[in-house]
Order: C-alpha cells, then structure tokens, then sequence
C-alpha cells in the first residue's frame, strides 16, 4: 500500500500557520514563488543582536505540504541563526533529491517524507526555508 501524502500530521500542521502572522514591523523580508507549483511565501524576520530569529512571521499560499513545510519551520526558528537555517534547508533539499536518507535534524521535518515520491511538491516544501534564508541574506547586506 501506498504512503498517503497527506498524513494527519500534515493536514494538523498546515492550520496552524495562524499563529505566526506575517506583521508590518518584522523588517527584514523576502518573497519567493515555486516556478513549478506557484506557490507563494512571503516571510519577515527580527533579529536579536547576535543575529539570531527573534520573531518570524509567514504569509503562505500553498499547497497543504508547503504550508505545513513553512509551520514546521515556524515552529522552531525562533532562537536559530543562519548556519542552522542554510543546514536545515540544504539537509531538506538533499533529502527530496534523494541525496541523503532522512531529511535532517530539525524538529517535525521527518512529517515530510511522506512527499518524496512526489517530486511536483518538492519546489512548495522547499519554499520557506529558501525564502528564511533569502530574508537573512538580505538583512547581513543591508546590516553591514
């Protein structure tokens, strides 16, 4: 039997994006869209001094995985600068290429496994970690 792609646990965390509300004073931001899907994410972020997430909030149009993607995210990058940001993302990305065999360390990722087969929703899942990433980079040019 086939693994369901949308497990309950996906399903759970795509409606909890609520709790982490995309406001006008996270300064540091960046949009992406998925070529492939055309989903949208649109993260902002505020640093503490020694550049770590201090907050974070999200604006995804997604797919159920893309947005259960950007809560797990979410959920833990509070506290996270970027090397474990990039790590975590590229650990992912690695993962859905079929470059490794779990998709890292990070909290709740191991509940988009069940998307490998599924290379079409790979670009949604990726989505809010490249655009984490795209916000941080932005912010070390505009910071320095």
């Amino acid at each position: 039997m086939a693994e369901m792609l949308y497990t309950p646990a996906i399903l759970a965390l795509a409606v909890s994006l609520a709790d982490h509300p995309l406001t006008d004073d996270l300064p540091h931001r960046a949009e992406l869209r998925s070529q492939s899907c055309g989903s949208v994410v649109k993260v902002g972020l505020a640093l503490d001094g020694e550049g770590q997430v201090e907050r974070f909030g999200v604006h995804a149009t997604a797919c159920a995985l893309g947005q259960a993607s950007t809560a797990i995210l979410a959920g833990h990058v509070a506290g996270q600068g970027s090397e474990a940001l990039v790590a975590a993302r590229d650990d992912l990305a690695a993962f859905l290429a079929g470059e490794r065999p779990d998709p890292g360390q990070w909290p709740g990722i191991e509940h988009l496994a069940s998307a490998l087969p599924y290379p079409a929703r790979h670009g949604s899942i990726l989505l809010p970690w490249r655009a984490t990433v795209a916000a941080l980079d932005l912010s070390a040019r505009t910071d320095t």
